[in-house]
C-alpha cells in the first residue's frame, strides 16, 4: 500500500510540474506580447483543466511510471495551453502570427515524436494513448476556432466532428466498438492540423487558405462516415447472432 502511494505521488509530482511549466510558458508569451486577461485566463483554465483531468487519470491507472511518451505528450500539452491563450488573446488583439504557427508546428511535429517514443521502450499504454487523442483533438478544435474568425463558422465543424461523434456513442452504443487499423484515417487525422495551421497562417490569398479549410472537412468527413458506416454494418452483422447464441445455448 505504502509504494503504491509513493508511485501515486511521484506521478502528482509529474503532472504538478507539467501545470507549473504551462504557467510559465503563458508568463513568457504575456511578458513578449502584452496578453490581454482573456488570454490570461483561457491559458490558466486550461492548465488547471489539464492538471486536474491528467492527476485523475493517473490515480485511476495505477501506473507506476509516467513515461517517456507521456513526458513528451505533456510537454506538447503544454504548446497547445499556450495556442489556446493566444486564439483567447485574439478575440481582442492581434498576437504576432509567427509566435502563433512557431507554438503549433512544434506541436504539430512532437504529434508524431511519443508514439514512437513509447513503441521503442514498451512503454504504451491505454492512458498515454487516450492522453495523446484528446491533446490532438483539442489542438483541432482551437485551430477551427481560429481559422473560423477568418473563414467564417462553418470551420468549427471541422474541431467539433470528434466530439459530436462521442456524444453520438452516448446514444449509439455500436459507435464505441473498436475500429481496425487505418493508414488513411491517420493521414487524415495529421493532415487536419497542418492544413489549418496552413490557412490560419494567411501567408496564401483567401480564397486558397478557403480551399486549404474546405479540403481539411472533406477529408475529416469521408473518414469519419467511412467509420461509422463500417461501425454501423458490423452491428448489423453482429445482432442476429446473439438470439443464435442463446438458442443454441437453450436447445444443448
Amino acid at each position: 500500500m505504502a509504494l503504491n502511494n509513493t508511485y501515486d505521488a511521484r506521478l502528482q509530482q509529474e503532472t504538478a510540474l507539467g501545470a507549473g511549466v504551462q504557467v510559465l510558458l503563458l508568463a513568457l508569451i504575456g511578458t513578449a506580447i502584452g496578453m490581454g486577461p482573456a488570454g490570461w485566463l483561457t491559458g490558466l483554465a486550461f492548465a488547471i483543466a489539464t492538471w486536474a483531468v491528467l492527476s485523475r487519470a493517473l490515480h485511476r491507472s495505477r501506473l507506476r511510471s509516467f513515461g517517456a511518451a507521456n513526458r513528451v505528450t505533456l510537454g506538447r500539452a503544454t504548446l497547445v495551453g499556450g495556442v489556446t491563450a493566444l486564439v483567447a488573446d485574439s478575440f481582442q488583439s492581434s498576437p504576432p502570427v509567427s509566435l502563433f504557427v512557431a507554438l503549433t508546428a512544434v506541436a504539430l511535429i512532437l504529434d508524431g515524436v511519443d508514439g514512437k517514443v513509447a513503441r521503442r521502450t514498451g512503454t504504451s499504454t491505454p492512458l498515454g494513448a487516450r492522453f495523446d487523442m484528446e491533446v490532438d483533438a483539442f489542438l483541432i478544435l482551437v485551430l477551427s476556432v481560429y481559422v473560423s474568425m477568418q473563414l467564417g463558422p462553418w470551420v468549427l465543424l471541422i474541431g467539433g466532428m470528434r466530439y459530436v461523434f462521442v456524444a453520438a456513442a452516448k446514444v449509439w452504443p455500436w459507435l464505441t466498438a473498436a475500429l481496425p487499423p487505418s493508414t488513411a484515417r491517420k493521414t487524415v487525422a495529421a493532415l487536419q492540423g497542418v492544413l489549418l495551421l496552413l490557412a490560419g497562417a494567411d501567408l496564401l490569398p483567401h480564397a486558397a487558405n478557403f480551399g486549404v479549410a474546405a479540403l481539411a472537412l472533406g477529408l475529416l468527413v469521408w473518414s469519419f462516415g467511412r467509420d461509422v458506416l463500417w461501425l454501423f454494418r458490423t452491428s448489423r452483422v453482429e445482432e442476429p447472432a446473439a438470439p443464435r447464441q442463446v438458442r443454441e445455448l437453450v436447445a444443448s
